[in-house]
């Protein structure tokens, strides 16, 4: 019989696996697993338990949010493990799951239990920011700062709507920055409001504009970048870029492997939605096919 470690975090989106996780471990168990459960009580514990325990185990599965992905990715890329992670999507946004496309609502905690265990395996790329990972953002400026700066209990009460107000709120404090950049094919430098680095369909629960070229195996991250606008013609033509999905002179998007972010200044930045430190120079590489995930098979 295999060996499971099924890795959770019960306060996770309205605590939604509360009295179901009786269902998960049914399934993991009858797909022949014998099921070790381990509840995660504070920040980074995911990243230390998957360091310590991963090797005893043939397959990781976690539920949470994004954030419980990301630390246990944190864990696995600083380990040989060789096993696939099944993911059970149980936070308030869930970006990643749109992109392994994983049932994600409050009533389908079996069938994505059922993908953990016996779904199709693929290498999925990791992001390296500077000596950290992330699983599928990094990201400064405006609006980056709400995930992790939005209460968990509000989180847990209001769900998605909980960024929203947040959102809402941070428009108050708008600011921009002086960068220069350098990528595989490219270099610019300018004024910017915002700025990520994604490998997902959804980004903030938001569909992003290069979201129909994400391939989560190819190598390549999708990057955004947004120019400061100084007029309120400049101000339309973002607001139009961002909402028709295409390029212009204040918003442009390309792919690549690699990102140089240089600043006079030191700059906030998130990593899957948490707080990824600040940083006047920035190192962005895309690890290629650093995980094994499992996802719906085809």
């Amino acid at each position: 019989m295999k060996r499971v470690l099924f890795i959770y975090n019960p306060h996770a989106g309205k605590a939604r696996l509360a009295g179901r996780l009786h269902e998960v471990l049914s399934v993991l168990q009858n797909s022949g697993f014998l099921v070790t459960a381990y509840a995660t009580s504070g920040p980074r514990d995911a990243t230390d338990t998957i360091i310590e325990l991963a090797g005893e185990f043939d397959r990781i599965v976690c539920a949470g949010g994004d954030g419980t992905l990301s630390e246990v990715i944190a864990g696995l890329v600083q380990t040989d493990y060789h096993g696939a992670l099944g993911y059970l999507p149980a936070g308030s946004t869930n970006d990643f799951s749109r992109s392994l496309n994983l049932p994600s609502t409050e009533m389908e905690v079996t069938p994505a239990a059922l993908v953990a265990a016996r779904g199709e395996e693929f290498p999925c790329d990791i992001g390296r920011f500077n000596q950290r990972s992330f699983v599928y953002v990094a990201a400064f400026g405006l609006f980056t700062a709400v995930s992790y700066e939005t209460p968990q209990d509000a989180k847990n009460l209001f769900g998605h709507a909980a960024y929203v107000m947040e959102g809402i709120r941070s428009l108050t404090e708008v600011s921009s920055y002086f960068l220069h950049m350098e990528w595989d094919r490219g270099v610019c430098e300018g004024e910017f409001l915002y700025g990520a680095v994604s490998n997902s369909v959804s980004v903030g629960g938001f569909k992003g504009p290069m979201a129909d070229q994400v391939v989560l195996d190819d190598g390549l991250f999708e990057v955004m970048l947004v120019r400061m606008p100084h007029s309120l013609l400049e101000m339309q033509e973002i607001i139009t870029s961002l909402l028709t999905g295409e390029s212009s002179e204040r918003v442009f998007c390309f792919q690549t492997s690699r990102l140089l972010v240089q600043s006079t200044q030191d700059i906030p930045w998130t990593l899957d939605g948490e707080n990824g430190g600040r940083h006047s120079v920035v190192d962005i590489r895309c690890i290629h096919n650093a995980v094994k995930m499992m996802r719906p098979g085809r």
